[in-house]
C-alpha cells in the first residue's frame, strides 16, 4: 500500500523553518498556547505565525480551541482567543511501506496472554538491559566524570532522542509528554508501563545517577513514567 499523501503533504508542510519552529514550541509547551505566546516563542512576527499556524491545523498536526482567557464570561469578556495544541491523531510515513506496528501487537497480544497484570521477567530484563547500554553511551558522551548537572542534561537529551518529550516541571521533577509506544497502551497497559519503567531504571543505571528515580505516575496526556528525586532512605 502507497503511503498516504495527506500525510506525506503533512509531513512536507514541516520543511518550512519557520513553520517546523512554530509546530516544535506548541508541542513543547505541553498545553493550547496562544498565537502571540507561539510567535514570542518561535522568534516569529504575529502575522506570520498566525498562517503558519493555521496550516498546521488545516493539516491535522495541529487542533484549535477557542477560550477566554481573561476568566471573565458575559457582556464586555471580549472575544475568546483562539489556542493551538498538538493533534491526538498520528502521522507517519514509510517508504517503502513497513508495518512494524502490526508486528508489536501480535508479540504485545502473545506476553499478555503469558502475564495478564504485569510483564514478564523477561520483557522487564531486555528493557532495563537496553536502557543501561543507552543510558552508557549518553555517560560517555557527557565526558569524563560528569557532574550532576551534565548527567542531567544527558538524560533530557536521551528521552527526547528516543521521543519521551521530557519537560522539566517546577518542582525538579522530570514529566514525559509522549509515550513511542502509544499504539500499543490502550490494549496493553500493564505491559507498556512495565516496559517503559525498566527501560527508564536501565537509562539511570547507565548514567550513574543516583540521584534520580524512575516512578510510575500515569497522568493524561503524557507517558506512564516520571523522574523525581531519589529517596535517601
Amino acid at each position: 500500500m502507497p503511503a498516504d499523501p495527506r500525510n506525506v503533504d503533512a509531513i512536507a508542510l514541516l520543511a518550512e523553518p519557520a513553520r517546523r519552529a512554530l509546530y516544535d514550541w506548541v508541542v513543547a509547551a505541553g498545553r493550547p498556547v496562544s498565537r502571540d505566546e507561539a510567535a514570542a516563542g518561535a522568534g516569529v512576527s504575529r502575522a506570520l505565525a498566525a498562517f503558519h499556524l493555521d496550516r498546521l491545523v488545516q493539516a491535522g498536526l495541529l487542533t484549535p480551541e477557542y477560550r477566554r482567557l481573561s476568566g471573565r464570561t458575559g457582556p464586555g469578556a471580549g472575544r475568546p482567543a483562539k489556542l493551538y495544541a498538538r493533534a491526538p491523531a498520528e502521522v507517519a510515513v514509510s517508504l517503502p511501506e513497513r508495518s512494524y506496528e502490526v508486528a508489536a501487537k501480535v508479540f504485545a497480544d502473545a506476553l499478555t496472554e503469558l502475564a495478564p497484570s504485569l510483564p514478564p521477567d523477561a520483557v522487564t530484563s531486555s528493557a532495563r538491559a537496553l536502557g543501561e547500554d543507552v543510558g552508557a553511551e549518553a555517560r560517555r558522551r557527557a565526558g569524563p566524570r560528569p557532574g550532576a548537572r551534565r548527567r542531567r542534561e544527558a538524560l533530557l537529551t536521551t528521552l527526547s532522542e528516543r521521543g519521551y518529550e521530557p519537560r522539566e516541571t517546577e518542582d525538579g521533577q522530570i514529566r514525559l509528554g509522549n509515550c513511542p509506544f502509544h499504539a500499543l497502551v490502550e490494549d496493553h497497559r500493564p505491559l507498556v508501563c512495565g516496559m517503559n519503567l525498566a527501560l527508564a531504571e536501565g537509562v539511570v543505571a547507565g548514567l550513574g545517577d543516583d540521584r534520580v528515580e524512575p516512578r510510575l505516575d500515569p497522568q493524561p496526556g503524557s507517558c506512564c513514567v516520571a523522574f523525581g528525586a531519589r529517596d535517601s532512605a
